[in-house]
């Protein structure tokens, strides 16, 4: 049985499933654990949050290109998503939307923030 049946059914008794916000819970049967307390996760998109507002270079390459394969971009870190990383180049203020799927690393000139917002999760430095 498709997991949408359960919630075609509830839809056409006129109940209407909760709402999930991303990273939300949620048990094998779909249901949400609000109570249940999320424990952050070491992606590169919530390193990048913690530093935001910091420089950074981003090493970046495009196969294929003829024009050219590596590029390096600098500049403030303005946002950071799941697929994306927004920078500025405080000179100029132009804004550079890069795509994560290109990066290779980033190197910051400063220290970075590195601490889980809902503690460390066990064995974890």
């Amino acid at each position: 049985m498709p997991m949408s049946m359960p919630n075609m059914t509830m839809m056409q008794q006129g109940m209407v499933p909760p709402p999930v916000t991303s990273g939300m819970p949620i048990t094998q049967a779909g249901v949400t654990l609000p109570g249940v307390p999320m424990q952050e996760e070491s992606y590169v998109e919530n390193i990048l949050r913690m530093n935001l507002g910091k420089v950074a270079t981003l090493y970046m390459t495009y196969e294929n290109n003829s024009e050219w394969n590596a590029k390096i971009f600098k500049g403030v870190l303005e946002a950071a998503g799941r697929d994306h990383i927004i920078i500025s180049d405080p000179v100029t203020g132009k804004r550079y939307l890069l795509l994560t799927l290109n990066l290779d690393y980033i190197t910051f000139d400063e220290p970075i923030n590195y601490t889980l917002p809902f503690g460390t999760m066990p064995g974890s430095r």
